[in-house]
Parts: structure tokens; sequence; C-alpha cells
């Protein structure tokens, strides 16, 4: 029941800031009355937060209960999802993700994968494959129960609701993902068993002590790297709604439903590559994670994909899914194989993710930039060409964590 609590608030946080504008973007947009380049110039906000978060959230999950940082997290930030109910202007707007920047990542982060690995013992990329596949599900369940309840509060004819309909639905839901992040917020503290402080890591010095011994480990910066290029994959997913409408016509409902092809690719994906991996290593599935995101988006990049050829648009991003997602269900999973001590799980996650979550810096924005410069389906070629470039960088810095962590002495893992 602790994995089922962490898998829900693992979700639910993230509703508001990101799956909301990823299912709904064609309606986000229009009803915000934003540019695709200024809402990545908010994302941007975010990731510059989450960035200094990282660094001191990763400690602060060392030091202090899990159960209470995660609860506070979610309360929080369900209250931003109040102000985003009310459709406030660009820049209230922007302010308002730099704040999520700071209760998902500074609070929640840090405290989420440190309590998960704790649960997963010796079944690192089983219990991290549930983790992210289990977020999976919840997210394509939610999904998919939002497209439902969005459609519903339209028009039977779709294309003839107003501004004014549309901008009601999409308050709706807004208000219903805040009220999952109460509710996560009340299972995580029933269920999560509360942890002590740490009397091994109090203290300024030993914190920047820990640190140090992190850092010059080269397995920690080769990890960093992977989650680098396989989350530039994974913001790519904020795309393939806009994708459908821009390139093929799609309707705003028919564009949300294949967003949320790539919600319901998750769960199979990333439990699948977990259980693979305890079975060969997370190396070797992530090797072939990256594989097929390179092949996927290379697809997509060539414009290869043609009107009157809906399945191959599925296809397509239900293949990109699948490894992008297996790069999600294992990147976190491979501490062991780096021999990362489980002590200094939080600190390893803040250096990992300091690095690796750079592209919720420059994505957001970069991919508005190449969007609107090149309007159609040339702009989102040209976002699937970056992708599949990172995925190869992605490949090659995973060899060189194999290699690196085989060449390694075996740690106590205290």
């Amino acid at each position: 029941m602790a994995l089922v609590a962490l898998i829900i608030a693992g979700e639910a946080i993230f509703l508001l800031p990101f799956v909301l504008s990823r299912i709904f973007r064609p309606t986000f947009i229009d009803i915000f009355g934003i540019t695709n380049l200024q809402l990545g110039t908010a994302f941007s906000l975010y990731g510059v937060i989450a960035m200094v978060s990282y660094f001191a959230g990763g400690p602060l999950a060392d030091r202090f209960s899990a159960r209470n940082l995660l609860v506070a997290a979610l309360l929080a930030t369900s209250l931003g999802g109040a102000v985003m109910a009310a459709i406030p202007p660009i820049g209230v707007l922007t302010l308002l993700y730099g704040f999520w920047g700071l209760t998902t990542i500074l609070l929640f982060w840090g405290a989420l994968i440190k309590t998960t690995r704790e649960l997963g013992s010796v079944h690192q990329g089983r219990t991290f494959g549930l983790l992210d596949g289990g977020r999976g599900l919840f997210a394509a369940v939610i999904s998919s129960i939002s497209v439902l309840v969005f459609a519903a509060l339209l028009p039977a004819d779709v294309e003839t609701a107003t501004l004014a309909q549309r901008g009601r639905a999409l308050a709706a839901i807004i208000q219903g993902f805040s009220g999952m992040c109460v509710l996560s917020a009340l299972l995580v503290w029933l269920f999560v068993p509360p942890t002590p402080r740490s009397d091994t890591l109090v203290g300024t010095g030993v914190s920047l002590r820990c640190l140090k011994q992190v850092m010059a480990m080269r397995t920690v910066w080769c990890q960093a790297l992977i989650v680098l290029c396989a989350y530039v994959a994974y913001k790519s997913t904020d795309d393939f709604s806009l994708y459908a409408r821009d390139a093929f016509g799609y309707d705003e409902v028919e564009a949300a439903t294949i967003g949320t092809v790539s919600f319901w690719i998750r769960p199979v994906a990333a439990i699948g590559a977990g259980l693979l991996a305890d079975r060969f290593s997370g190396a070797v599935m992530l090797l072939w994670s990256f594989a097929v995101v390179m092949l996927g988006s290379g697809t997509i990049a060539a414009g290869l994909i043609v009107p009157g050829l809906p399945w191959l648009l599925l296809a397509t991003i239900a293949g990109t899914s699948a490894g992008i997602y297996g790069l999600r269900g294992l990147y976190f999973a491979i501490f062991g194989e780096g021999n990362v001590p489980v002590i200094l799980t939080g600190t390893a996650v803040g250096v990992v993710s300091f690095v690796g979550f750079t592209p919720d810096i420059f994505m957001g924005p970069l991919m508005g930039w190449l969007i609107d410069s090149s309007p159609g389906a040339a702009g989102h070629q040209h976002v699937f060409a970056v992708v599949a470039g990172f995925a190869v960088v992605g490949l090659i810095a995973t060899v060189l964590f194999g290699r690196t962590s085989r060449a390694l002495p075996v740690s106590d893992p205290v």
C-alpha cells in the first residue's frame, strides 16, 4: 500500500504542471491566449527553480521524514490549481509554474525516489518499473477520463464550441486535478510510514562531504547524462497532440485522444523494462530503449508519416512512447549498478536530477520556437530530429556507464 500511495502521489503532483497541457495543449494555448513560446517560457521558469531545488531537495530528503515532505508538497501544489482554474494572465501563469518548481521538486522529488529505493531492496528494476509504470497507468486512466469529461462539457459538435464553453470545460478539469492532489496527500499520510530524522547526515559540513563523495563518482555523471537524454525524449510527448492537429487536421478531442495513447503505453513499457532489467541489467535495457526512441523519433523527423495513414501515426507514437517510458522506468533504478550507497541516495538524486532535468529549462522554449517558426508538420519534424540526436548521445552515455560500473569494486550498500 505504501508503494501504491507513492505511485498515485508521484503522478498526481504533476497533473497540473505538465499532464494538463500535454493532453489539452491546443485548448490550453487558446484559452490562456498564449503562444507555444510563451508556454515554453513558463516551463523554463519551472526548470530554473527546479534546478536549484534538486540540489537542496536531495539532502533534505536524506535528513527529514519523507511522508511529511510528500504531504506538504501535494497540498501546496493543489493550491496552485485553484489559481490556474481562474485562467490568470500569462504573467501570473508563469509565476505559478515557478511556484510548482518548488513544490514538486524541493519538497517532493528526492523524498519520492529515496523512499522508493528503500522499498525496493534488491529488486530495484522491478520497484522503479512499478513506480513509473503505475504512475503511467494512473495517468492513462485520469487522462482518458478527463478527455471524456471535457468532451461531455462541450457541444456535440466540438467545432461549434465557443471560447467561453471551452474555458469552463478546461477549468473543470483543472479543479479535478487539484482534488487528486489532495486525495493523494491523504493516501500518503495513511500508508507511507514516517521515517525518523537521520542523525548521521545532520549538519552542513556532513552534507557537503556527502555531496563531494557523490560528485566524485563517474557513474553518477554518466547517469546524469542518461537522464538528460531520456528527459529530452520525455518532453517531446508534450507535442503528440499538437502534432496530430497541425500535421493531420485532427479536432481538439481527437488530438487529445492521440495524446492519451502515449499514457497507455507507459505502464506496460516501464514495468516490462523493469522486470527485464532485473533479469539482465539496467544498462542493457537502457540501450534498447534509447535505440527504440532513436528509430521512432527519426521516423517522424524524416517526414515518413503522411496524412491518410492513421495506423502509422498511432504505431509510431506507441513505439516511441514505449522507448521513452522504458527509459523513465529505469534511469533511477541503476544507482545500485553505479555503486551509490543507499544512505546517499537523496544527495545522488539531487546531483543526477540537477543535470538530467535541465530539459525543463531549454526544451519548452526550443520546442515552442521550432513549432512557431515552421508552421504545420515541419516544426514538429524539427522537434523530433532534436530528440533523435539526444537519443544517440544517450546510447553513448549508457555504454560508458556500463563500462565504468563493471570496473568498480562493490561497496557497502549502507
